[in-house]
């Protein structure tokens, strides 16, 4: 298994990173406004959306939503937003000393 489930059900890898980000993104939303305590109107207010999106993001529903809009739902909230990329990084296998950088 992998650390992505859209990958696990067979999503072409980049379709897959792209659902995995938008649901990571609506998943920290939803337990943001569950922690608050807010209802679908009260986030819609504070976020400044129409309270359908907020039902959309409530509800897992966030397929038409874009990434980046998602990101600004984030930004409006307060909450951190990051995003990392490049190589994977490698753990060290046990006996293979950590290469040294030059003097």
């Amino acid at each position: 298994m992998s650390s992505n489930p859209f990958i696990d059900l067979g999503f072409e890898r980049e379709e897959a990173v792209t659902l995995h980000i938008r649901a990571q993104l609506a998943a920290s939303l939803e337990h943001y406004i569950g922690r608050k305590g807010w209802s679908q109107t009260d986030a819609a207010r504070s976020l400044k959306v129409p309270q359908p999106t907020v039902s959309k993001v409530m509800n897992g529903n966030v397929e038409k939503l874009s990434i980046e809009f998602l990101i600004k739902l984030m930004v409006r909230a307060g909450l951190p937003v990051g995003i990392t990329g490049g190589r994977a990084v490698r753990t060290r296998r046990p006996g293979h000393p950590r290469p040294r950088a030059p003097l």
